[in-house]
């Protein structure tokens, strides 16, 4: 049986990328840009809005300069009031400094997983797999998990009966998995090795079998979906079942 554990080695998903490559590079900074625009059009409204008023009070013959000289004290009045939507403000400049997420990059807020739309100033928009669109306080984001950022990791989780032998199948679903990551598309969206972890859990009903590949950011689930399927056929074709035969 393959394992990176069991000879010694670190597997591949917790192995750190030595460098980026030059395609990703230019995937994620183009991403990046798209959420630096989608924050600059905040406030960028935000500003236009305020000189555009005080544009319109000043045609109406109105004095302004009262209204600029008591701005100070109204703000920290405002401040006061207003502590969430400044934490909101402050939260969504850091999150872009730090790069903590952008446009198109599958996240989990707590309160919304999906695919980020929009980043604001003060809120951040995301959809989620059945399509309805979150609107997510800034503020209120204590931790993000990216999913799509540098690399992803496919799982395969393959479960088989207590009868079967666990180093075959083992050997048969690496086997089908390799074979399957080296051919086209899969081959175009893997960045590592498959990696047979072996038995990881056992069930009432059986033990399931753990293997991983490092693919691209965001093409783990499609990995994912296309290697089941074509170890869930080798282990058939050798007879190994989910289940033992009654």
């Amino acid at each position: 049986m393959t394992s990176g554990v069991a000879d010694g080695r670190m597997p591949t998903m917790l192995r750190p990328l030595s460098h980026r490559g030059g395609s990703a590079a230019s995937a994620r900074r183009a991403q990046r840009a798209r959420t630096v625009g989608s924050l600059l059009r905040s406030v960028a409204s935000f500003v236009i809005y305020g000189v555009a008023f005080v544009l319109v009070l000043s045609k109406l013959g109105i004095n302004i300069a009262p209204i600029l000289a008591s701005a100070g004290v109204v703000g920290v009045a405002v401040g006061f009031g207003a502590q969430n939507l400044i934490k909101d403000f402050l939260s969504g400049i850091f999150m872009m400094l730090e790069d903590q997420y952008g446009v198109g990059d599958v996240v989990d807020l707590g309160d919304a997983t999906g695919t980020v739309e929009m980043v604001g100033l003060r809120i951040t928009t995301v959809r989620d797999v059945n399509g309805t669109v979150w609107y997510v306080r800034n503020g209120t984001i204590s931790a993000v998990g990216n999913s799509t950022q540098r690399f992803g990791v496919a799982v395969v989780d393959m479960p088989i009966g207590y009868t079967a032998d666990v180093d075959q199948a083992a050997e048969i679903a690496g086997e089908a998995a390799r074979q399957a990551v080296a051919r086209a598309p899969l081959s175009d969206d893997v960045l590592g090795e498959v990696e047979t972890l072996g038995a990881q859990d056992l069930t009432q009903t059986g033990i399931t079998l753990r293997l991983t590949v490092k693919t691209k950011p965001g093409r783990q689930w499609a990995v994912r979906r296309a290697l089941t399927a074509d170890v869930k056929m080798a282990l058939d074709t050798a007879g190994i079942t989910a289940t033992a035969a009654a």
